[in-house]
């Protein structure tokens, strides 16, 4: 057990049938059905490996596809096959979740059988706007049809999905109200990773949060900062122009407008507030990148024209940042320096990652962007770890209770 929840050395899972929730939700290419990525998929296969190495006969449930309109909902035969492959043996998969269908699949597994059943979306009570508007308690959620239909064929309960911990829905916590349950090893990896960030991190600890998504980046850098995480924090992106903003350092008009026409004015009040309270831990932008005619330009704060929005940090910011990143000793990164996409607004972005592939230091990075970022650059293997999560990364880091990990606590103990 490791905190409060029962893992996968605790299990005994021979002849047994265990329902595992993985997180292998990828890019799809709908016109040729098959997934742009497998990245997530690779990450749950020691999991899936174990439990059908020890004999279990495995029901694996997934959703593909994070919004709440159902067009954007995908099948999960695709992955089955990435699974078989991956995992070197027969994953089958039927186009039910929790009907008949499935349920007579389940029964007939054999031990070390593996059963991949169809997105679990496809069951209303699994959309997230059935989550955000009935608010259902776990209890509630043990009720549902998921829940009921398929709990009687199980024996026990694993999930592997942290990268989903974030999300409340009865496949991730309406099991354990009801069956022994346990954490994978993929899930057990994560949530001791950031839990050892966020607990006793080897120091300085370096936080680089950047990006576009600020209420994020402002909930995290609030928490770590008040609970004295964080030694130092790198601002780019949106993140650094806000709080340069707040300062009334000048950054170009182009770049404020930018600022309120992405919804973030609220968040320049807040700036300025963390700012009195631990600017000596806040690093800011020194010089800012723009571009014009597609070539990329630089200067020092106050020299950026004032119709143009800043892209991207400087040169001088990046070696300073280089700095900071080498002589630490634990680093987290949510979000990029800026506009990496395009190459005349990645250099700042490619510094930063270049520095986090040569640092000694324990890295740590989460969210979509900076692992595109990291995929772009190849340094993927450079880095110390790397959270399938974005969302329940995020969650954590601010210090909210998971509601998987809440869940999961309960039903160790019904082991």
């Amino acid at each position: 057990m490791r905190f409060g929840i029962k893992t996968l050395d605790d299990a005994h899972v021979e002849g047994k049938t265990v329902l595992c929730r993985v997180d292998i939700n990828q890019p799809v290419d709908r016109e040729k059905g098959t997934l742009k990525s497998i990245n997530r998929i690779e990450a749950c296969v020691p999991t899936i490996r174990e439990l059908s190495d020890k004999g279990a006969r495995v029901v694996l449930l997934a959703h593909q596809g994070s919004d709440i309109e159902y067009k954007n909902y995908y099948t999960t035969r695709p992955h089955a096959a990435v699974l078989s492959r991956l995992l070197d043996r027969e994953v089958r998969w039927i186009d039910d979740v929790c009907g008949p269908a499935a349920r007579e699949a389940v029964l007939k597994l054999e031990d070390g059988q593996i059963l991949l059943l169809d997105n679990v979306r496809f069951a209303a009570e699994e959309q997230t706007l059935f989550e955000m508007k009935l608010r259902l308690t776990h209890a509630q959620q043990a009720r549902t049809q998921l829940v009921e239909k398929l709990s009687p064929l199980a024996d026990l309960y694993v999930c592997d999905a942290f990268a989903a911990a974030h999300r409340d829905q009865p496949s991730l916590c309406g099991f354990e109200q009801v069956l022994p349950s346990y954490m994978g090893r993929l899930f057990e990896k994560e949530f001791c990773t950031v839990s050892q960030v966020m607990e006793a991190p080897d120091r300085p600890c370096v936080f680089v949060l950047g990006g576009a998504k600020i209420s994020d980046a402002f909930l995290m850098m609030t928490t770590v900062l008040e609970r004295g995480v964080a030694d130092r924090i790198l601002t780019g992106g949106l993140v650094g122009n806000i709080f340069l903003t707040a300062l009334g350092r000048e950054i170009g008009r182009g770049s404020v407008d930018f600022i309120m026409k992405s919804n973030c004015g609220e968040y320049i009040e807040k700036a300025k507030e963390l700012y009195t309270r631990y600017g000596e831990k806040i690093a800011l932008p020194v010089d800012l990148a723009w571009a014009a005619d597609g070539a990329r330009r630089e200067a020092a704060l106050g020299g950026v024209p004032a119709d143009i929005a800043a892209v991207d940090i400087g040169g001088e910011t990046a070696k300073a940042y280089r700095e900071a990143i080498m002589s630490a000793k634990t680093v987290f990164v949510n979000g990029p320096m800026g506009v990496f996409e395009q190459e005349a607004s990645e250099a700042g972005t490619r510094a930063v990652w270049q520095a986090l592939a040569d640092t000694e230091a324990h890295t740590v990075l989460g969210g979509g962007d900076s692992i595109t970022a990291t995929e772009k650059y190849g340094l993927t293997d450079k880095m110390g770890y790397i959270c399938t999560g974005g969302g329940a990364l995020i969650r954590f880091l601010t210090g909210e209770e998971l509601p998987v990990v809440k869940a999961l606590r309960y039903g160790a103990g019904l082991c």
